[in-house]
């Protein structure tokens, strides 16, 4: 072959395609057809880690969604009731692990607790302290103990449950025991309901 004969003589490898070769462009890898490349590389694979998480996603059952927390010793953590957290969670993404929102200082909130890309995680595009020491793709599947572990964090960071604006507004100084009406478990009765309480 003519050209790989050539590439090999000039110790250059020469990358053609059907079009550059019938046209009888040539580029040299590193060149403008490999940035190219790279660039499809790069937005394939955020599409397929887009779409993974996508299909691991869950929406969870409230009496579901309230073992989670249990599990991690957060009924009653810092005065805080499961009812709290469901009550939380559920105005903040439905209960959906794959839910994210956007805030108008560009930071995003990620998954069913929606945890903070400029303190929580690293989403890559906000800078960020990541508290929590994770990404913030890996809060929008259905294993939520990451989550569940951030989350304690953020109620122990000083403003408990104040952190999320949808706690203060439809949670705090509210009668919670409802969240658990249909499950089959037993509340700590500690619900704060303001956080000077």
């Amino acid at each position: 072959m003519v050209f790989a004969h050539r590439a090999q003589r000039s110790r250059m490898p020469l990358v053609l395609n059907r079009a550059a070769f019938e046209s009888g462009a040539k580029s040299w890898l590193g060149g403008p057809m490999h940035v190219r490349m790279q660039t499809w590389v790069t937005v394939a694979v955020t599409l397929a880690t887009l779409m993974v998480a996508a299909v691991d996603a869950k929406i969870y059952e409230c009496c579901e969604l309230a073992m989670k927390p249990k599990k991690v010793g957060l009924n009653g953590f810092k005065g805080y009731s499961i009812g709290d957290w469901l009550c939380m969670a559920h105005y903040e993404s439905g209960f959906d692990t794959s839910f994210v929102g956007h805030n108008p200082d560009r930071s995003s909130k990620y998954g069913i607790f929606q945890l903070n890309s400029t303190w929580w995680c690293n989403d890559g595009i906000t800078p960020t302290q990541n508290l929590c020491h994770i990404e913030c793709p890996d809060l929008l599947n259905r294993h939520i103990l990451d989550d569940t572990l951030c989350a304690g964090k953020v109620v122990s960071s000083g403003n408990g449950m104040t952190a999320w604006d949808s706690w203060t507004r439809h949670c705090s100084g509210h009668d919670l025991s409802e969240w658990l009406k249909e499950c089959n478990m037993h509340d700590k009765a500690v619900s704060k309901k303001t956080n000077n309480s």
